[in-house]
């Protein structure tokens, strides 16, 4: 029902909120408050992933007992668009995905656990100094100044110490958890996934095991996303999704068809069909993370076959 449905808009420090008595700003600290009011009116609340902003609103409405919707940006952007309400580059308001809530069959999003949003955290902070250790590097390799290269050289040694400390974190948060632990020992068990994969596939894919393969790849940014037009056949591409997840998942595919024989064999197969070496690797990662979310879902360890 419409007058059930609040659109928030997500920023930094507020969020603009549609809801049955008009449009209002909430600022952060009064989250909390504003979804015992959402609960009390029995309302669910619809918002758009913001790379990170909306995880305090989240935790809000879990704590309060909201449901809450996540919609994708790219699925509201085009849903705005088709309302002839704003042009591809312009910003959804809270009041479009009000609507979008409201007409749409759209699955609530389920409340994440403490330690998932803490690991969320840790994994993001890691992924930031692992670019900013990049950065540094390819700035030390472009410069033969002595006390550039030498102030470069102390960033790195800085970043790297943080590097560990996160891992470190990171590692005694999952050792503390039976469901993480455990889960982290099963993904462990299957070729090319180490505890940098393994980490990123419960930070950034939480719902893993209770997915279905199209699912885990569409999410992943993994399915093959076709471009025709007309009796024009354009190439398939993928795209869209979790693109930090997938590049993880990309190297721990590039490393399963190097080392273990059925994957290996699978990708051999469809090079010999004419499929380029890129598009064989993306296809063996496609299979590992429905492989995965398999073993998640069935409590098992990777079954490596003669």
């Amino acid at each position: 029902m419409m007058e059930n449905v609040f659109g928030v808009d997500v920023a930094k420090n507020w969020i603009d909120v549609a809801g049955p008595g008009g449009h209002e700003r909430v600022g952060n600290r009064d989250l909390e408050a504003f979804a015992r009011r959402v609960a009390a009116q029995g309302g669910r609340v619809a918002f758009e992933a913001s790379g990170g902003y909306e995880t305090p609103l989240r935790a809000a409405l879990a704590r309060a007992g909201v449901r809450a919707i996540r919609i994708n940006p790219r699925r509201a952007q085009a849903f705005a668009t088709s309302l002839g309400r704003l042009a591809k580059t312009d910003r959804v308001d809270a009041g479009v995905l009000r609507q979008m809530a409201t007409r749409l069959d759209l699955p609530d999003c389920p409340p994440e656990r403490e330690e998932v949003i803490r690991l969320k955290a840790l994994q993001l902070r890691r992924r930031q100094l692992v670019e900013d250790a990049k950065r540094e590097k390819t700035r030390l390799t472009q410069t033969s100044h002595a006390a550039m290269r030498a102030s470069a050289q102390r960033v790195l040694r800085l970043l790297r110490r943080e590097i560990l400390q996160i891992e470190a974190a990171i590692a005694k948060l999952i050792a503390a958890s039976a469901d993480l632990r455990g889960k982290a020992e099963l993904l462990r068990t299957a070729p090319g996934v180490g505890p940098v994969s393994a980490t990123a596939l419960l930070a950034d894919m939480p719902e893993l095991g209770g997915l279905t393969p199209r699912q885990a790849a569409a999410l992943a940014g993994l399915a093959p996303i076709s471009r025709d037009s007309g009796l024009r056949c354009g190439k398939r591409r993928i795209g869209g999704g979790r693109k930090a997840l997938r590049d993880v998942l990309y190297m721990a595919g590039l490393s399963a068809a190097r080392h273990d024989p059925n994957l290996r064999a699978f990708a051999q197969r469809l090079k010999a069909k004419g499929k380029a070496p890129k598009q064989a690797i993306i296809a063996v990662t496609r299979k590992l993370l429905t492989i995965l979310n398999a073993m998640i879902r069935e409590n098992r360890p990777y079954q490596h076959t003669s």
